[in-house]
């Protein structure tokens, strides 16, 4: 996988930028000047990632991946990964016929729902899956392979289907790591 440079990165207009960022050159990446990116973060090849979008540290979209941040935005918390495929959406339109849909039509006769999408610490989404407008994945949810998320999640469990059904409670080892990892990044420098 090819990455951007950090001299090239610099130079692509984000609105802010950490630092070990690797952002693969073949990622279609909108909206630059409305896109903060934490240190140690990753976004691999044939992502599309537009809209407002906030990225924590040590975050991992993996590849193609559709973060489509729109208006409302998408928060990835710290040590926060979506796997292979996942789509993640802050808007949609109205499938009932009440309105018309698709992005060539003014606004005037659409009416979309719009709502920010937050994914907090150490969450997980399996590959495939979908998350739509206005859902919280608490820390550390883990969301199973080719799911669809429509509502927010409790913390610390993990959820799988169409739409998502909680299975059971998740461990947090995760925390203890968590740590370490700190504590052994400071002392490395």
């Amino acid at each position: 996988m090819a990455y951007y440079t950090e001299f090239e990165l610099n130079n692509l207009g984000f609105k802010s930028l950490g630092k070990g960022v690797k952002i693969s050159d073949k990622a279609s990446i909108y909206n630059h000047d409305q896109i903060e990116i934490g240190d140690s973060s990753r976004v691999d090849d044939f992502c599309i990632i537009s809209g407002k979008i906030k990225i924590g540290k040590n975050v991992h979209i993996t590849p193609m991946c559709l973060v489509a941040g729109g208006e409302m935005g998408i928060v990835f918390e710290d040590f926060t990964t979506i796997a292979y495929g996942v789509q993640i959406f802050t808007q949609s339109d109205d499938y009932s016929g009440r309105s018309m849909v698709n992005s060539t039509i003014p606004s005037r006769y659409k009416k979309e729902y719009k709502k920010e999408v937050v994914l907090k610490r150490h969450s997980i989404v399996g590959g495939g899956s979908i998350i739509m407008p206005g859902v919280v994945l608490a820390e550390g949810t883990a969301v199973g392979a080719m799911s669809l998320v429509l509502k927010s999640t409790k913390s610390w469990s993990i959820y799988a289907g169409s739409p998502v059904k909680k299975i059971k409670t998740r461990k947090k080892d995760i925390l203890v790591l968590e740590k370490e990892f700190l504590k052994n990044r400071e002392s490395h420098g």
